[in-house]
């Protein structure tokens, strides 16, 4: 049973969080609150408002018994309740404001639009309220729907490792509204400084160039990353940047897919996909194919990177994460504790909702090839010999026999592909590029 000190607190707890945390705000409330002047009102507003952003974020009852601890434990109000008259409530606040909520510390300063409400989100969006609400329907409820009504298409894309990965694609009126939100909101909030795939300003070559020339590289790959990240990690993210709870709803809503029933059965009747792979997609999860997924999947992978820097920082080594490449690296001794780091990087993984492929874990001495995302690290990121020798007779028999009868994989712009593979071999090893570069140059196309 609730006490009556309990009670006072809860109640001075809900007056507080009725308005922004500023002291003289704080402290008319409580006055209102309680009914009567005391000059404690003011010391405990005073305390209470140099909290952090995140016990003002939402007016949940976690956040509001959260508060009310502070409350009882604050010697003002021990001091006040063992007077001579008690504290007493005289005015309960029932409603609590609904708005945008204050951002945590480090993210308070963000640039990011105010969306109070649903109806400011869809005035922002440029949609009736109808459109928003036919996009943001419960996942449950959408993914039964006839393939007629869906808002992504799908298509089954082998992967080079065997098996196969789902691409759910929006339609075109689903995508631009999601590059508006990609523009404006997430490309806004900064990931975490391991994060380099489909980050700004990094890149796969960060990746590389963060493990060369270690004595021991451990690999590891995150299965399923995307459809694993869900509809509820996505709406955290978007409630932790400040937007009330309905919108943040409304938000996850736009970002993230239940794959219809017809594609499962389709998937299952073709054995294309494995069991835990389809009750994966069930649920609502990040699209793979559309254009805000990979900075949510970043954002949402936030306390995976911060725990497995703090693990490899720990070991004396180095992380960074590539989308679902995962690289640790570091001195000869790494090499000894490589099953117990796969075994502690796992267990992070689960605890974040994710699950390694433990058949691709990988621990690369200095006395063999190391590579990271195929680019060789043994001593500077490079591009491997088989590679270069395979690209570098491809361009000889260019040269010698004409490019049309080379382009044996019917690439659409044969030239363009084969100017990127000498153009990315350049940026990992200028010199020996050049070789490729004078052959590329004297390809005649005309053949």
């Amino acid at each position: 049973m609730t006490s009556v000190r309990r009670f006072t607190a809860l109640a001075m707890a809900r007056a507080m969080m009725a308005g922004p945390p500023r002291v003289d705000g704080l402290a008319a409330r409580l006055q209102a609150c309680l009914g009567r002047k005391a000059a404690w009102y003011r010391s405990l507003a005073e305390r209470v408002a140099q909290l952090p952003g995140e016990h003002w974020r939402a007016a949940t009852p976690q956040a509001l018994n959260r508060l009310a601890d502070l409350v009882e434990a604050d010697d003002s109000f021990e001091a006040a309740w063992l007077a001579h008259e008690r504290p007493q409530v005289r005015h309960y606040f029932l409603e609590l404001p609904g708005g945008m909520q204050p951002r945590p510390l480090g993210l308070d300063e963000l640039e990011l639009p105010d969306w109070p409400d649903v109806p400011a989100l869809s005035r922002w969006l440029g949609i009736p309220a109808a459109g928003l609400w036919r996009l943001t329907l419960a996942r449950e409820r959408q993914r039964k729907q006839p393939l007629g009504q869906q808002h992504y298409r799908s298509q089954l894309l082998p992967k080079r490792s065997g098996g196969f990965r789902l691409l759910e694609v929006p339609e075109p009126y689903l995508m631009a509204l999601q590059r508006k939100l990609l523009d404006a909101v997430l490309n806004r909030v900064p990931p975490h400084e391991a994060a380099c795939g489909y980050t700004p300003g990094r890149s796969v070559l960060d990746h590389a160039r963060a493990h060369a020339g270690q004595a021991v590289v451990l690999k590891f790959d995150l299965q399923d990353f995307f459809a694993s990240v869900r509809h509820s990690r996505v709406h955290a993210l978007f409630a932790t940047l400040g937007y009330p709870a309905a919108v943040a709803r409304a938000l996850a809503a736009l970002c993230t897919v239940a794959t219809p029933e017809p594609v499962l059965h389709r998937r299952h009747q073709a054995g294309s996909l494995s069991w835990p792979q389809l009750q994966r997609l069930r649920d609502a999860h990040l699209p793979q194919g559309a254009p805000t997924s990979a900075a949510l999947a970043n954002l949402c992978a936030f306390r995976l990177d911060l725990r497995l820097d703090g693990l490899a920082f720990a070991l004396g080594a180095r992380y960074t994460r590539y989308a679902d490449d995962l690289v640790i690296s570091g001195g000869a001794e790494l090499g000894g504790l490589a099953e117990r780091v796969e075994r502690w990087v796992g267990r992070i993984a689960l605890e974040e909702g994710l699950a390694l492929n433990h058949r691709k874990t990988r621990c690369q001495t200095a006395g063999r090839r190391q590579s990271v995302c195929s680019i060789v690290v043994n001593q500077r990121p490079n591009l491997p010999r088989d590679e270069f020798d395979r690209l570098k007779a491809v361009l000889h028999q260019c040269v010698t026999a004409g490019p049309a009868a080379q382009n044996r994989e019917g690439h659409a712009d044969w030239r363009g592909h084969l100017q990127g593979r000498v153009a990315w071999a350049a940026q990992l090893n200028p010199a020996k590029a050049a070789k490729l570069q004078g052959l590329l140059a004297q390809i005649d196309w005309a053949r």
